[in-house]
């Protein structure tokens, strides 16, 4: 990114594209509605999901932070890095007595090339249940 006279812009520019620049990150809304689940207990609901796929990955739901309920999350100390999308924080799921580790993701400061990512949470399916519901 570069303003007139050459000056770059990028504040924090994600280090895997200059390394393999044929990489995509595309992030699209997702036409319809998303429930995410433990045991038949709500975790969170949207109709603003963002679909992201990924080159090398399978496609993922990711949905505004607003749309989930926060008192079943608690606070990994997991993090993990993305050479294209940036750090990642943790959340574990916790319903009653049933705790499920590390089930919740997020980029709260994803790099400038994928900044649709800020704000957006995502769930492991094989740790949760998820519904998607497409528009009609």
């Amino acid at each position: 990114m570069q303003a007139q006279g050459g000056k770059n812009l990028a504040a924090n520019p994600a280090p895997g594209f200059k390394l393999r620049p044929d990489h995509k990150v595309k992030c699209d809304l997702y036409r319809g509605d998303v429930i995410v689940s433990l045991e038949g207990t709500e975790i969170a609901r949207s109709a603003s999901a963002v679909l992201v796929t990924e080159s090398d990955h399978r496609p993922i739901l990711y949905m505004p932070q607003s749309d989930v309920h926060d008192e079943f999350l608690i606070e990994s100390r997991h993090v993990t890095r993305c050479p294209f999308k940036g750090k990642a924080r943790y959340w574990n799921v916790k319903i009653e007595d049933h705790e499920v580790d590390n089930a919740v993701w997020a980029y709260e400061m994803p790099y400038d090339e994928v900044l649709e990512l800020a704000g957006l949470m995502a769930f492991y399916e094989t740790k949760l249940d998820i519904e998607v519901i497409p528009a009609n």
